[in-house]
């Protein structure tokens, strides 16, 4: 019950702060791109900081840590992946979707770092339209993020590994590396309970351009489910057991 009291008090007080940071920095965002970066690592590193005494999760960021323009195929469990990912990259962006740019805040920040907002049904489009831009320069290069599931997957469950990652990975001709975590066992999808424990992200070896579409995705979705199921039993977790 303690934890749970604990849990609901830090969930309330970080969406007050993503609120307070959010106007704070919006001026700097609003002429700067590095404005709006500046922003949100900061809000993120404020979420770690307090959940780590508020409801003890720890965060640690593994692996190489990719500097250049990359593809980024990442697990995606929560919230809490999506801030750590992006705090340990230099030029993080994310492919979203659409709707979350008329979202207060929220929105303002994903424009201004140039995230790739996509419709239900027409992602291919969207992709052609983001590599057209870095192409002509009207774009800028950094590290672009997809979770391969299209959304967040509780740990255990199983879901598909989509084929816009492999159509994203063949446009762009780039590395591809690839994410594993462990994240929503501490802090799941859904719910208020924060469970105590290590989170991990692991940047893993990156998929060289080259690779056939369904090797590609065959081997993408065994590195990372493999390597997101050894990090979850490190928290004594068993992904395949029954929960």
């Amino acid at each position: 019950m303690l934890q749970l009291i604990r849990s609901t008090t830090f969930v309330g007080q970080i969406y007050v702060m993503m609120l307070v940071i959010g106007l704070v920095f919006a001026p700097y965002a609003i002429i700067s791109r590095h404005g709006a970066r500046a922003a949100c690592k900061s809000y993120s590193r404020y979420v770690f900081w307090t959940m780590r005494w508020w409801v003890g999760i720890r965060a640690e960021v593994r692996g190489e840590v990719p500097q250049g323009e990359v593809l980024i195929a990442a697990k995606h469990q929560s919230f809490l992946d999506i801030m750590m990912i992006f705090t340990a990259l230099p030029s993080a962006k994310f492919i979203m979707k659409r709707s979350i740019l008329w979202t207060p805040i929220i929105g303002l920040y994903a424009k201004r770092l140039e995230c790739v907002p996509v419709d239900r049904g027409k992602r291919g489009a969207a992709i052609a339209k983001m590599v057209e831009d870095v192409e002509a320069g009207r774009a800028n290069p950094g590290q672009l993020i997809i979770y391969s599931q299209g959304t967040r997957v509780a740990p255990g469950v199983k879901a598909p590994y989509k084929v816009g990652t492999a159509v994203l990975y063949e446009q762009l001709g780039q590395p591809c590396v690839p994410v594993a975590t462990n994240v929503g066992v501490l802090w799941p999808r859904t719910g208020l309970r924060r469970t105590p424990g290590l989170a991990v992200v692991e940047f893993l070896p990156a998929i060289e351009p080259g690779m056939e579409r369904e090797a590609f995705l065959a081997h993408l979705e065994d590195v990372v489910e493999t390597r997101s199921d050894a990090l979850m039993r490190e928290l004594g977790y068993d992904p395949h057991g029954v929960h």
